[in-house]
């Protein structure tokens, strides 16, 4: 064993010399000859030097406990090492793992509250700004006819709007039956089954009409204009445009908002009319109201008033669909997971601020008189 480091004279054990990070390698095959000690046969009358990497060395030979006591059985040691050796100590008998804290669940609530309110406000931010860049682009677009997508743009209507017809109208004529039914059902007590032809006027121009058709797009436009989006940011198409110096807002985002803006009105007219044949159908069938009768009632009780009403949220409900799912296409990192999340997204937001709107437009038009 060499003396530089460790002495024995018999059951005597001496420590002293540089034990140090240099000569770390030499100290470990040193001491592993040597194995543990106990204290009765050791003396520590001083290091030259001594760093962390020796102290951790010797107080597994001696051993934590007999470490930390080192005050008692080597007062010959500096208090300077001392002190080292009884913290490498300390830390090396420390347990690894923290106790993990015991979980608040006020704490945790206020705190998703708080990042749910922070991400809802960021996000609310992103789409003021998509906004904006849209209308200036559109603006700026509005007198030069020559950079009009006059080709995607049908291409789009005819994929949101025409496609859309049948779904749209079958879901209308049906939501009409059912609404007529209910009328139907509590306007018998009171004899006044005849008013079943007014409620589902009302209900359908001013709200249903639009409403459905609006719903309906969120979930099949504004999905596939994320999907479409996203898949192209994947694959770093938009990027390639960018590069040809092409603006994405002009070749991707104001086709798909001219289209919505085209199709949704013609849709929620759709709308319209299949939930009035609806109603009139339950009419003819089940409460003895003649078709004529209907078509009568409805001139003489229901004004332009209410279709104009319904038909004037349809433009603002397709701008906020198409701005909406074309921003959520543009936010796609690149995976596969990112273009579901993202698409999940697009529908959920779409249909909320359509329900938002129709709320807010509700109120305005309820106190306006209209």
């Amino acid at each position: 064993m060499p003396n530089e480091w460790i002495t024995q004279q018999g059951e005597h054990v001496s420590l002293h010399g540089e034990w140090t990070l240099r000569h770390y390698a030499e100290l470990k095959r040193a001491l592993q000859q040597q194995g543990r000690l106990s204290s009765a046969a050791l003396s520590l009358p001083g290091f030259e030097g001594l760093d962390t990497a020796g102290a951790a060395l010797i107080v597994e030979l001696i051993g934590v406990e007999k470490t930390k006591q080192i005050g008692e059985w080597a007062s010959d040691l500096p208090q300077v090492q001392q002190a080292l050796l009884i913290r490498i100590a300390e830390a090396m008998d420390a347990p690894l793992e923290s106790p993990t804290p015991r979980p608040n669940r006020i704490s945790e609530a206020l705190a998703t509250v708080g990042q749910q309110m922070v991400a809802l406000g960021s996000q609310q931010r992103q789409l003021l700004a998509f906004i904006g860049l849209v209308l200036a682009t559109f603006t700026s677009l509005l007198f030069r006819p020559r950079h009009w997508r006059i080709t995607a743009t049908v291409a789009h209507i005819q994929q949101s709007g025409l496609n859309a017809v049948p779904i749209v109208a079958l879901l209308t004529f049906m939501v009409g039956a059912v609404v007529a039914f209910l009328g139907a059902t509590v306007l018998q007590d009171f004899g006044a089954t005849v008013y079943t032809i007014d409620l589902v006027a009302f209900s359908f121009l001013r709200e249903f009409g639009v409403l459905l058709a609006a719903i309906l797009l969120a979930g099949r436009t504004a999905s596939a204009f994320t999907a479409q989006l996203g898949a192209m940011k994947s694959n770093e198409e938009i990027d390639a445009l960018k590069t040809l110096g092409l603006d994405p807002i002009e070749l991707l985002v104001l086709p798909r908002v001219m289209a919505m803006l085209i199709s949704l009105p013609l849709l929620a007219f759709v709308g319209m009319l299949s939930g009035l044949v609806g109603g009139a159908v339950v009419a003819t069938l089940s409460l003895d109201i003649s078709v004529s009768q209907f078509i009568t009632t409805l001139q003489k009780d229901v004004s332009v008033t209410h279709f104009l009403v319904g038909l004037s949220k349809a433009p603002v409900f397709a701008f906020v669909i198409a701005v909406i799912g074309c921003l959520e296409g543009f936010k796609v990192s690149g995976s596969a997971q990112s273009v579901g999340a993202h698409t999940t997204s697009s529908v959920v937001q779409s249909i909320f601020m359509v329900i938002l709107i129709d709320a807010l437009a509700a109120l305005f038009f309820m106190e306006m008189g209209w």
